[in-house]
């Protein structure tokens, strides 16, 4: 397994802290048993650090068995277990994550989390991923909307992916101060590449590299 990622020593660093330097901690980061980490992802009262451990880990090596975990992690209330998660998925590369991502950026119960899912959608580039970022920022076009960071997130990533469908809904957010900049940018990549100045966006699962890292918080 890969532990030579910027990423991973970000979480090693983190989870090292919350385990207060357990041994237990140690051993996670240094194994190379995909079993004995995918155990973990089942077996009883385990710490959140090394549930993490595992997931992340099991992640990157493209072990199917860490999805539901990375899934749970990457609408966690703490944003470094998401953007960890949303790293450890684009490395997956498993065919469900985008439908998951996209469950989770509209359920609008969860706005408050979605900043991530909705940065990991731009990333993937899948089928879901423009409806997915349409439908969750037409529900944060208020003006009084709190959740303003993941309209912006919405904004920009409709901006990369360049599907004409986000027009209306870009058009509409210009009329926010806080995102009528980045639409603006975003209606004009869509002009430019309706009228074949600039490359369409990649699909999923064609040429978008395996690596892809979601943008940090």
């Amino acid at each position: 397994m890969d532990v030579t990622d910027e990423d991973f020593r970000d979480l090693a660093d983190r989870v090292r802290d919350e385990s207060r330097a357990s041994p237990a901690c140690e051993h996670l980061l240094a194994t190379d048993d995909s079993e004995e980490l995918a155990a973990v992802l089942v077996a009883r009262e385990q710490p959140l650090w090394a549930r993490e451990i595992a997931a992340f880990r099991l992640g990157c090596a493209r072990d199917v068995r860490a999805f539901e975990a990375l899934v749970l992690l990457l609408n966690h209330r703490d944003p470094e277990r998401c953007v960890a998660a949303s790293y450890a998925l684009s490395r997956l590369r498993d065919p469900r994550t985008a439908r998951a991502a996209a469950a989770l950026a509209t359920n609008r119960l969860r706005t408050a989390y979605a900043l991530h899912p909705v940065r990991l959608l731009t990333a993937l580039r899948a089928p879901e991923s423009v409806p997915a970022l349409v439908a969750t920022l037409e529900g944060l076009l208020a003006p009084d909307e709190p959740h303003w960071r993941v309209a912006l997130a919405c904004v920009e990533g409709l901006g990369a992916l360049g599907d004409p469908a986000a027009a209306p809904v870009l058009r509409a957010a210009l009329a926010h101060p806080r995102l009528s900049a980045a639409a603006g940018s975003a209606l004009s990549a869509l002009a430019q590449r309706s009228s074949g100045t600039t490359a369409p966006a990649t699909s999923y699962g064609s040429s978008a590299p395996s690596g892809a890292k979601p943008a940090r918080a």
